[in-house]
C-alpha cells in the first residue's frame, strides 16, 4: 500500500489500470502530457527516455498503451522524482520503469550516447523573455526555462538517440519557429508535426513535432487534432 503525504492525491488515469500520485501544490499534468503520449509511436522493444519526467505521467502512460520494452524518467526536482518512483511502484511497474533524478545539462553524463531508440519531452514553454514568472518554484520550472533550454533538450537529445532515433516533443505554437531551427541544427530533422485545438474557434494551442535522428528533409502536418478542453 502507497501511503501519499502532505497535499498529495492519487488519481486514476483510466488507462491501463494505472494511477498517479500527484501533489497540487506543485505541478499537475495537463492535456499535452496526455496529447505526446498518444502522438509518440513506440515500437514493441523500444527503449525510451523521457526528459523532465515530472512525476512520471509520460513513461506510466506509454507502458499501458505501447510494447516498448524499457521507460527511464529523468527530472531534476527531488520530490517530483519521489511521486513518480511511488507512482511506478503502486502500479507495478519497477521492472519496465526506471525514474532518475538529475539535471537534463549533465544528461550526457548519466547516460552513454546513442542509447535510446525514443526520446519524449514536454519542455518549458516559456523563455527567458516569456511571461509572469510563477512564484512556485516547482511550477516556474515545469513552465519556464529555467532549469534548461530548448536547446539543452534537443542537445542532448541528438546524442543519445541512436541513428533513426525519433524524438517526439509537445509545445506551443509561438515557440514552433524555435523548435524546428533547433532541432535542424542538431540534425534532428522534423518528420511529421500536428496543432491541437480546443476545437474549429480556437487557434491551437499546442504543437506535436516528430523528428528524427538525421532523417531525410521531409515534413508531413497532420489534421488538426480537436480536444475538448483549452490546454493550460
Amino acid at each position: 500500500m502507497i501511503n501519499t503525504r502532505q497535499n498529495e492525491r492519487i488519481d486514476d488515469l483510466q488507462c491501463g489500470g494505472y494511477s498517479i500520485i500527484q501533489d497540487p501544490k506543485r505541478f499537475c499534468f495537463g492535456i499535452d502530457a496526455v496529447c505526446l503520449s498518444n502522438f509518440a509511436i513506440i515500437k514493441k522493444g523500444d527503449v525510451v527516455l523521457d526528459l523532465g519526467t515530472g512525476t512520471g505521467i509520460v513513461p506510466i502512460l506509454l507502458c499501458a498503451k505501447t510494447e516498448g520494452r524499457h521507460f527511464t524518467g529523468l527530472e531534476i526536482q527531488p520530490e517530483s522524482a519521489c511521486m513518480a518512483r511511488r507512482s511506478v511502484k503502486m502500479n507495478g511497474l519497477q521492472e519496465r520503469i526506471q525514474i532518475d533524478c538529475g539535471d537534463i545539462k549533465n544528461g550526457a553524463d548519466i547516460y552513454p550516447p546513442n542509447h535510446f531508440d525514443v526520446i519524449t519531452v514536454n519542455p518549458p514553454y516559456m523563455n527567458s523573455s516569456g511571461g509572469v514568472i510563477n512564484r512556485n518554484s516547482a511550477k516556474a520550472i515545469a513552465r519556464h526555462e529555467i532549469a534548461c533550454s530548448l536547446a539543452d533538450v534537443v542537445s542532448l537529445s541528438a546524442r543519445l538517440l541512436k541513428t533513426g532515433g525519433r524524438l517526439y516533443m509537445v509545445h506551443r505554437p509561438h515557440r514552433l519557429v524555435d523548435v524546428l531551427c533547433c532541432l535542424r541544427r542538431a540534425s534532428l530533422e522534423p518528420k511529421i508535426i500536428q496543432f491541437v485545438q480546443a476545437s474549429a474557434e480556437h487557434e491551437p494551442s499546442l504543437v506535436l513535432i516528430e523528428a528524427v535522428d538525421h532523417g531525410k528533409a521531409m515534413v508531413k502536418v497532420l489534421p488538426v487534432l480537436f480536444i475538448n478542453s483549452s490546454a493550460d
